[in-house]
């Protein structure tokens, strides 16, 4: 039995699985946006350019590592490493093949949740490390978006365990066996969540804290190599989390009509289906906005 949970916490449902699901939803993402956007999007590597993440993940590693003067070399080398073991272990949490996700406890809702006020505290420490004026400016950003848009994910979230009367991730996917949150008072809640899960992305129109026309690339302007590959499949893994959390939450996770001894096969195949719809409409809402401001985003949040 510790040889299967091994083997599953490895490859399916655990970290092979989520890699590959983050490079395909990466992959999708940019299709979208291009195509909301009159555009083509990924094109040349591998069929429709469904190869483009991954190579440009290879691509990143084969980079020169470059580590600036000055700059905090612990916290440089850590902030990546953290970034990227962070998400995968809040997958941990989500019901991809049934109910249960390969770790469910009680109150793992409220963990998934620290774990992405975590994240964004890397975020903020990376962009301290090194010595820059812009990196620093993009981290001080990341900190006012978290005081702005935690409490609203974190009540979105709440109003589901609510009515579920659960924190745990599986009752509450339990409790809509038979009608989907999204499909009452929580169409708020689902709204509210997504607008929040857009702004923990630091997508358009929340990429404050890296806005390129104005401070490069934020909080990321001095990593490359293998610090900046991790960076950016810690984003598409937290894509995943983030698509996943509001499947599980407000669409019923992975239940849906399956024929007895086949739940093993649809169950999975329903929880993709609905994480993608997500992902679809974070795509929309990137292709629709341009930019906020770091005072109106506040502003948003508060008023």
């Amino acid at each position: 039995m510790e040889l299967v949970e091994i083997l599953e916490a490895l490859l399916y449902p655990g970290v092979l699985y989520i890699s590959i699901l983050a490079l395909l939803f990466e992959w999708i993402d940019r299709k979208l946006v291009a195509r909301f956007q009159n555009r083509v999007g990924p094109y040349y590597a591998g069929p429709h350019g469904s190869l483009q993440p991954l190579a440009d993940f290879i691509k990143l590693l084969s980079k020169e590592d470059i580590v600036p003067a000055n700059s905090d070399k612990l916290l440089f080398t850590m902030g990546p490493v953290l970034a990227l073991v962070i998400p995968f272990l809040s997958t941990a949490f989500l019901p991809i093949s049934h109910t249960d996700g390969l770790v469910s406890i009680e109150g793992d809702l409220i963990v998934v949740v620290a774990l992405l006020t975590l994240y964004a505290l890397i975020v903020y420490v990376s962009g301290v490390a090194p010595p820059s004026r812009y990196s620093l400016i993009g981290a001080e950003r990341t900190v006012l978006m978290l005081v702005g848009f935690e409490i609203p994910l974190i009540l979105s979230c709440l109003s589901a365990a609510i009515s579920a009367g659960s924190l745990r991730i599986s009752r509450i996917v339990e409790y809509q066996a038979g009608r989907w949150l999204l499909l009452g008072p929580h169409l708020v809640g689902f709204i509210i969540f997504l607008v929040a899960a857009q702004a923990e992305l630091e997508r358009i129109p929340f990429d404050i804290p890296e806005a390129e026309t104005e401070i490069v690339a934020g909080w990321q302007v001095e990593y490359a190599s293998w610090r900046l590959a991790f960076f950016r499949l810690s984003r598409d893994v937290e894509h995943v989390l983030l698509a996943g959390l509001a499947a599980a939450l407000f669409l019923g996770g992975p239940l849906g009509p399956a024929p007895p001894g086949f739940e093993h096969v649809l169950y999975p195949a329903y929880f993709l289906a609905k994480s993608i719809a997500v992902l679809a409409l974070f795509s929309l809402l990137k292709a629709s906005f341009a930019r906020i401001r770091i005072d109106q985003f506040v502003d948003f949040c508060w008023h």
